[in-house]
């Protein structure tokens, strides 16, 4: 199900000035560049592919999400990529794409083992021989939601060229095993009252991702702890994980 934030049309049109292109993005779009076939699952409003396509890439580009109003983004600004409303569960790929792609932490949105099982097969059955996997998730040894703080405001600017203030706050003291539930606030003078989006992610340590890819016949084929391609360690802030077919 799409978070509150995604399908809500107001607040998807925001998600561009409050997520800018940065050096993830870079790095997948180096990626993009050598596959032919490219899926990108939760492709949200379609950055990445856009950018591709827009660089005169003419392979295949699929982006599927299971937010509505963020596809409608997506169509408006590059009609001619393949946009999918739903998610792994609504299509069967079988080998079909050089390159699968979850990007801007999309996989820790995957809470239920059986969620991530079911995505995890999904994009096994999609890579032709050879292709890949890649994906990030936030090392849980960096603890990022300490810093979802409400004293910590982005701000942004609405459409209509009125002010928008957003602030994240972790729910229930903290987080659950490996899971933080948290709340994002939206206020602006375009809206009555602030606009409150529930959420919960998982923050999976390197070992446990491994165990799930090896589950679904994917191997570990590199791991990054930044987007400069460092070594994975207790500080890093990111498990950037390049998997292939095992």
């Amino acid at each position: 199900m799409a978070d509150h934030a995604f399908a809500d049309l107001s607040l998807a049109a925001l998600y561009e000035s409050l997520n800018p292109w940065g050096p993830g993005d870079d790095f997948y779009l180096g990626l993009l560049r050598e596959a032919g076939a490219v899926l990108d699952i939760g492709c949200g409003t379609g950055q990445l592919l856009r950018r591709a396509r827009a660089e005169g890439h003419r392979g295949r580009l699929m982006g599927l999400d299971p937010a509505a109003a963020m596809l409608v983004q997506a169509r408006r600004a590059r009609p001619d990529v393949e946009w999918v409303l739903g998610d792994v569960r609504v299509r069967w790929w079988q080998e079909e794409f050089d390159l699968v792609v979850m990007t801007g932490h999309a996989f820790q949105a995957l809470v239920p083992d059986e969620e991530i099982r079911v995505c995890l097969r999904a994009v096994r059955a999609a890579l032709r021989d050879g292709g890949r996997f890649v994906f990030e998730t936030r090392n849980p040894d960096a603890r990022a939601w300490e810093r979802w703080t409400p004293d910590r405001v982005h701000r942004a600017t609405a459409a209509d060229g009125t002010p928008v203030r957003i602030w994240h706050e972790v729910r229930d003291g903290g987080p659950h095993g490996d899971r933080v539930h948290f709340t994002e606030t939206y206020a602006g003078p375009r809206w009555p009252a602030p606009r409150v989006s529930h959420s919960v992610l998982r923050f999976l340590d390197a070992g446990t991702l491994e165990g799930f890819l090896g589950e679904a016949g994917l191997t570990v084929a590199e791991q990054y702890g930044d987007w400069e391609r460092g070594p994975l360690g207790p500080a890093s802030p990111e498990i950037i994980t390049v998997a292939r077919k095992a």
